[in-house]
């Protein structure tokens, strides 16, 4: 292990598939974790608080609260109840370097974004819709308050070690990675019968169901290029997906004098985690190293829009700006839950997200988060209304 001291941590979602990697990932490197925040698992953050001895944890659902209140009632750690008790407890000086990871899923995770940067600690960002939704309110923060965000995705994160090569002005194009999800290959008409257990067996990475799902339906790559616009300063036109089934090379930066840096592993979200936990050093790791001797042939290949047709809506609500990748998003997470729910065909994920993004004008016009929070809403109102209307059908 390196002779190094790393900054302490909070973890925001640590009772989902990245915030317990996190976890791992403190404990193997002597980390020292701040608090937690979950949504409802009251069994899991108990044990989770108990094991490291945090100062605090925040539940989402107050019901959930008030449970961990009573399960941690003679103990030194306190309990914020609900989102703003989530950015209340974010916010607060533990002292020393600190780093706070966003791991919440869906746009929910936003404000927590907002309420860190606002007080100008270094954020470690999971939570892609912070992105997706409010881009440009979430770098201009960043950069007023001069803090860094360190993205945990594999592929931004991959792209943030490869522009360390360059700089911004040399780079040429952002060459984003995506595995092709569980259904590569397949027609519009046989991924109508797809079931949630099926969308669910990811070929390659071990992630939650909502975003599970998302990347069978490629949506996941569509918000990542959103992303990348963002965090990167690029032009969505210098954003480009491969398809690599092998999920080796999980992104590259093309520069000016067409040479390709790339980042490669094994397939582990270990490695992006503890990258952002750790940097600007690097960890030793307890991952599987890179053989090329056995790695044998890595392909690449475009993606199918017409049968996948979210990532280029993605495409066009980036190009549109404003609160259209809110739409986008808030109109997803309505369709994928139920779809999960079994109230929804995998195909008809496709068409009540297109339907609710077609459907709303002048999201372009915004002046403020709320403006991105009033637009989410009656994303969410529509698509829920088309998705009504099919049920009646």
């Amino acid at each position: 292990m390196n002779d190094v001291t790393y900054p302490s941590i909070s973890i925001l979602g640590s009772t989902g598939s990245v915030g317990r990697q996190a976890i791992d990932v403190a404990m193997q490197n002597g980390i020292r974790v701040n608090c937690l925040s979950a949504h409802r698992n009251v069994d899991l953050i108990e044990r989770q608080a108990r094991a490291l001895c945090v100062n605090a944890c925040a539940m989402a659902d107050r019901d959930a609260a008030k449970e961990l209140k009573r399960r941690l009632f003679g103990t030194n750690i306190e309990v914020y109840v609900g989102t703003d008790g989530i950015c209340e407890m974010a916010t607060q000086k533990y002292g020393g370097r600190e780093v706070v990871l966003n791991a919440i899923i869906g746009a929910s995770g936003l404000r927590p974004t907002l309420a860190v940067l606002g007080v100008g600690k270094k954020l470690a960002l999971a939570n892609k819709e912070s992105l997706v939704c409010a881009g440009d309110f979430v770098m201009q923060l960043a950069e007023g308050k001069k803090t860094q965000i360190l993205p945990v995705d594999s592929e931004h994160c991959a792209i943030f070690q490869c522009l360390r090569a360059g700089n911004k002005k040399e780079v040429k194009r952002l060459l984003l990675t995506a595995s092709g999800g569980p259904f590569y290959g397949m027609t519009r008409e046989q991924l109508a019968d797809v079931t949630p257990a099926r969308a669910l067996a990811h070929p390659t990475w071990d992630m939650g169901a909502k975003i599970t799902v998302d990347s069978a339906t490629l949506m996941n790559k569509g918000f990542e290029v959103i992303e990348a616009v963002h965090l990167f300063g690029v032009a969505p036109e210098q954003v480009e997906v491969l398809v690599h089934r092998e999920s080796i090379m999980h992104s590259s930066v093309e520069y000016i004098d067409n040479s390709i840096i790339a980042q490669m592993s094994v397939p582990d979200m270990r490695h992006c985690v503890q990258y952002a936990l750790t940097h600007p050093a690097r960890a030793e790791a307890n991952i599987e190293p890179l053989d090329f001797t056995k790695l044998g042939m890595m392909t690449f290949a475009k993606p199918d829009t017409k049968t996948f047709v979210l990532l280029d809506l993605a495409k066009e609500a980036i190009r549109r700006g404003g609160a259209y990748p809110a739409v986008l998003n808030a109109a997803n997470e309505v369709a994928v839950a139920a779809f999960l729910a079994e109230k929804l065909s995998f195909t008809g994920i496709f068409d009540v997200v297109s339907d609710t993004f077609e459907a709303i004008s002048d999201a372009n016009r915004i002046w403020s988060v709320d403006d991105i929070f009033a637009f989410d809403g009656a994303a969410r109102s529509l698509a829920n209304e088309f998705l009504e209307k099919r049920s009646n059908l």
